[in-house]
């Protein structure tokens, strides 16, 4: 039984790093767009 929870806490961390790295990633690649695009000035 401990083991069968330390495999889905593991699981369950595993995951939630990866889609911090996944939000951080989109977020850089927001901001680059928003810092090289030329400004709307219409």
């Amino acid at each position: 039984m401990v083991k069968k929870l330390l495999f889905v806490v593991g699981i369950v961390g595993v995951a939630a790093l990866v889609a911090k790295r996944v939000k951080d990633s989109n977020d850089e690649r927001a901001l680059w767009h928003e810092a090289t695009t030329a400004p709307d000035l219409r």
